[in-house]
């Protein structure tokens, strides 16, 4: 409850739809088991789609992190900066929504194995030191 853009249900949904996050050893599967996770649509030289989130994954969750990014990057200065970056480069606003539901399943993933309180000085002081 403690990351900016997840509220009580949504942590309480988070942590019953991923049992409370033993089944994943890393952030990176636990986006994959939610449908985050961009696929390539390529075929030999002749087929070149474009990169898509894979939808393969828990639907549930992924509507819940995808509500929950506009308040992240209003109030989450981590994923208000990954939302900047990638609007920037000139990409859909979708597009960089859908980095920071990655940004924030990654963060609470974190938390959750940790067992620490959301601190969002914490990358500052590792780069500092």
């Amino acid at each position: 409850k403690t990351i900016p853009g997840i509220g009580n249900k949504t942590a309480v949904m988070l942590l019953v739809l991923t049992d409370g996050f033993d089944r994943f050893k890393s952030g990176s599967e636990l986006c994959s088991y939610a449908g985050l996770t961009p696929v390539v649509r390529k075929s030999g030289s002749s087929v070149n789609g474009r990169p898509r989130i894979s939808k393969i994954g828990n639907q549930k969750l992924r509507n819940l992190l995808f509500m929950c990014s506009f308040n992240a990057c209003k109030y989450n200065k981590a994923c208000r900066d990954i939302y900047e970056r990638i609007v920037a480069k000139g990409k859909s606003k979708k597009l960089a929504l859908i980095a920071v539901c990655n940004k924030l399943l990654k963060q609470a993933f974190a938390i959750a194995k940790s067992g620490l309180i959301y601190d969002d000085t914490y990358r500052s002081t590792l780069v500092k030191n």
